[in-house]
């Protein structure tokens, strides 16, 4: 190995090889197939890459192409992009749920003749998108599950491609080192999408150096660590997994776990108890869930020790986030709390092990937060972009602030303009977007980033994000508010998935909520209300008192003007198929106010209810008319 790869890396490619080179015997990669779970040492995965980027090569791919990438977590899919890279390619990834009539949208830069797939669904979807725009030409699967003699042309499996790049190897006794000095520190490392809330998602090339410099910034900062064990569930479009987890893996030389399937993710996490664990506040929340759920169904005894020493924790962990440390005797409790209550819930979420917890993208309710902090998980909130590789803030413990994201990392600027917006000065910045000059040069200026986000900086130094600037909105009276921040306040509440806050150039605010389906369900099972769909559940009257109640709390916590004062359950969840949130579960507003236009102008007028008719898909491609009727709700001043 030449030694030029032991140096500090300064792209992937190259950790790839320094850890392969300085840590042979350390695992980079294990992944669990029918439920055994095999392991790939650092010079294993350097070699399944190198064959792979052998293979890929007589295929086509060259310099600056992008390749394709679908499909849910997979070794040879994270081998795959990094083959992409020894190219000085990139990979495209796609989330998996993505319909084949949008998935031109997300292949539309990099020239991709070149697509991996997990299994046969994408494959199939893969060969639409070809019929459709004649690309990718070559289609390579992972999963060899229905796809056997008759595949259709252009398809092959992975295993052949590697096959063929051992044997280029095996011939030309320097291919291997050539390929492996191939990458830099500017070429695109991966090319993922805006969320494309307001109108076509923008392709966000990251480059080697923007994830290199982000990584190491949170290194300095002590958010990550040399060989956490971290756990690969999160989607691999988004720029979480990719800086986190395939990013911060190699370069700081973790062992990445991959569960079997989305399915059995509970179940891998347990096994694996990751050291470093990410995810959005909507899945803490649904973790909230299943622990309150759990107790509920549990023994007597069970229930008096959580109800004993939770409500405990709680308290001692806000009293100590407000500079108030516990005294003798709380802190004997709470090692009583941790044998026999803590401990195992802790376990029993696999996140026993979990020493750096973080979440972001959106604002975390103050409940679930200090539970789990009570819990002994010390989750932080971190702030950032995949314009900024998602590394920008983030809180130290020490200096936890519930209304904050924390202080800028380290080799981070950040300032706020005099409109209220985020700017950010970064490493992990990047220099554009794929052929958009006009998008760029509005929000790359001087070398700053212009995010987008409102907020502002504490006496502290501490950094509060309150949304999206362009989403500043007036009522008719003039109030001035944010529809995500109050939106965000309302899903604090474990009864309410979604939500789209309604009031500009309004007399004043109404709502459209999105119950959460297993969180009400429990709830209406334990007070013996009977219900048999989620449109039915969500119009009863009692579930429509307990909606009642959590607007009424968020309205306390807002100014007169900003309180409101009528609310609907929508019949069924937003829905990112249906075009009303996009995959990261952002509201797309336009659609709502598009979509629910008779609901909204009910709202806004003295009816007790509305029928709202809706268009419905049938598997045959037929469609019809489904009608519902929605009770309007009144809050009470």
């Amino acid at each position: 190995m030449n030694a030029a790869h032991l140096e500090e890396p300064t792209t992937l490619v190259g950790a790839l090889a320094r850890n392969a080179a300085a840590y042979p015997s350390r695992i980079g990669f294990r992944e669990r197939d029918y439920g055994i779970w095999q392991e790939y040492t650092w010079p294993q995965v350097r070699d399944r890459v190198l064959a792979l980027a052998a293979g890929f090569e007589q295929l086509g791919v060259e310099p600056g192409h992008a390749v394709i990438v679908v499909g849910d977590n997979r070794a040879n899919l994270y081998f795959s992009m990094l083959a992409a890279n020894v190219l000085r390619a990139f990979p495209s990834p796609i989330y998996p749920d993505v319909p084949v009539d949008e998935l031109d949208t997300f292949t539309r830069f990099g020239n991709p003749k070149l697509a991996v797939a997990e299994d046969q669904e994408q494959v199939d979807k893969l060969v639409g998108l070809r019929e459709r725009v004649g690309r990718p030409q070559v289609i390579l699967y992972d999963d060899p599950r229905g796809l056997g003699h008759d595949r259709p042309e252009g398809v092959f499996a992975l295993d052949e491609v590697a096959e063929r790049g051992r044997a280029r190897l095996a011939a030309d006794a320097g291919l291997a080192e050539n390929l492996l000095g191939r990458a830099q520190p500017d070429d695109i490392t991966v090319l993922l999408y805006s969320s494309g809330t307001t109108g076509l998602p923008k392709g966000i090339p990251l480059r080697h150096r923007n994830v290199v410099g982000g990584v190491e910034n949170a290194r300095q900062g002590g958010y990550f660590r040399l060989h956490e064990e971290l756990f690969a569930y999160l989607p691999t479009a988004w720029v979480g997994d990719f800086v986190f987890t395939l990013g911060a893996g190699l370069l700081l030389t973790a062992t990445i776990n991959i569960p079997e399937r989305q399915e059995t993710v509970l179940a891998d996490i347990r096994a694996v108890a990751p050291t470093f664990y990410l995810a959005a506040p909507r899945a803490w929340d649904n973790m909230l869930t299943r622990v309150q759920v759990g107790m509920a169904d549990s023994t007597p005894l069970k229930r008096r020790l959580f109800d004993y020493f939770m409500p405990h924790a709680v308290e001692v962990e806000r009293n100590r986030l407000g500079g108030r440390e516990p005294g003798l005797w709380d802190r004997c409790k709470l090692a009583v709390g941790e044998i026999c209550v803590y401990g195992p819930i802790k376990d029993y979420l696999g996140l026993s092990r979990a020493e750096r917890a973080f979440t972001g993208g959106e604002a975390m309710g103050e409940d679930t937060f200090l539970f789990f902090r009570a819990l002994g998980i010390k989750l932080k909130q971190f702030y950032g972009q995949t314009e900024t590789a998602a590394l920008s803030a983030a809180q130290v413990e020490g200096s936890v602030k519930l209304q904050t994201v924390g202080r800028p990392m380290p080799g981070v600027d950040i300032r706020i303009d005099e409109s209220g917006e985020i700017l950010i000065r970064s490493a992990s910045v990047i220099d554009g977007y794929v052929d958009d000059p006009e998008a760029s040069a509005k929000a790359l200026q001087d070398g700053w980033l212009r995010t987008g986000d409102a907020g502002y900086l504490d006496e502290d130094g501490q950094l509060a994000v309150l949304g999206r600037v362009s989403e500043v909105v007036r009522t008719a009276s003039g109030e001035r508010y944010i529809p995500n921040y109050i939106e965000n306040r309302l899903k604090f509440s474990q009864y309410v998935r979604n939500v789209a806050v309604l009031g500009a150039g309004k007399p004043h605010l109404t709502a459209i909520l999105c119950i959460d389906l297993e969180a009400v369900g429990h709830w209406a099972e334990k007070r013996a209300i009977t219900y048999t769909s989620y449109a039915e559940l969500s119009q009863r009257a009692e579930v429509l008192g307990l909606i009642e109640t959590v607007v009424a709390h968020v309205n306390t916590l807002q100014p007169a003007g900003l309180r409101i004062k009528r609310f609907v359950n929508l019949h069924k969840d937003f829905d990112a198929d249906d075009g009303e949130i996009t995959r990261t579960r952002k509201l797309r507003r336009n659609v709502i106010e598009e979509r629910y236009g008779k609901l909204i102008d009910a709202l806004y007028s003295d009816a007790r209810d509305v029928t709202f008719e809706a268009e419905i898909a049938y598997e045959d491609g037929s469609k019809g008319k489904l009608s519902r009727a929605l009770a309007i709700r009144e809050v009470p001043a």
